[in-house]
């Protein structure tokens, strides 16, 4: 009786630990598929020379603001509504993020934005890999991280009344560091969300999929962003 026992516990967490890596898989799918209509987009908008207009047209801080608007609206509202909706705003997020960041195609040269993107792609990774295997509680450090992000969004907003040189470098430098930790802190949360996911309930996990794809993604921009400012070389 115990030997059936424990082989159901082995079973179950077999299954569970299966679970979660299906459901990390449709994660990173989302979040990749999120990251090539951003790059596509933005290549495009700067290419055709509608940054170039964007720059100076007040629709640019429209679309900033549209933008925040639907973050907030898809983590708050991500339970009550469909899945195909939330499929749909992820995807329209991605192509307005890239009309926005079309921006530093005028800013920075494109082999360092490419260059740039390489090591963001590789920090990230081994961040996100650290976040799936580790046994450590990384609670505290996600904290601590959230603190520190508050922190350079409001030096970044007196930033831009003092424009002082030294503030952007450490607000980017700090950035950095934030958003790897974030990474790490964030895939390990969606790795425990997958081992106690409802595998019956196909709708929870396409939401639960979507969410988790939002959070990587803004990891990924943003420390792409941190990064392109401290090392990108400027035009």
């Amino acid at each position: 009786m115990q030997t059936q026992i424990e082989t159901r516990g082995i079973t179950l967490a077999q299954a569970r630990q299966q679970a979660s890596t299906v459901f990390l898989a449709k994660v990173f799918n989302w979040m990749a598929i999120g990251l090539a209509i951003t790059g596509v987009v933005a290549y495009f908008v700067a290419a055709s020379g509608m940054a170039r207009t964007l720059i100076s047209s007040p629709i640019f801080f429209i679309l900033v603001l549209a933008e925040l608007g639907l973050v907030f609206f898809l983590s708050a509202r991500i339970e009550r509504i469909q899945p195909t909706t939330a499929t749909g705003l992820f995807v329209g997020y991605s192509a307005l993020n890239g009309v926005t960041l079309s921006l530093i195609f005028l800013a920075y040269t494109h082999t360092s934005i490419a260059a740039t993107f390489v090591v963001t792609a590789g920090m990230f990774a081994a961040m996100a890999v650290y976040g799936m295997v580790t046994k450590r509680d990384l609670s505290g450090l996600g904290s601590f991280m959230f603190m520190g992000l508050i922190g350079i969004i409001l030096a970044t907003l007196v930033n831009l009344f003092l424009r002082s040189p030294m503030i952007d470098f450490v607000v980017s430098y700090l950035g950095v560091v934030i958003f790897v930790g974030l990474t790490a802190f964030d895939t390990q949360k969606l790795r425990d969300m997958g081992l106690s996911a409802p595998t019956d309930d196909p709708t929870a996990l396409r939401r639960g999929t979507i969410l988790g794809a939002l959070k990587l993604y803004l990891d990924f921009i943003n420390l792409f962003i941190m990064l392109l400012r401290l090392v990108g070389d400027r035009r």
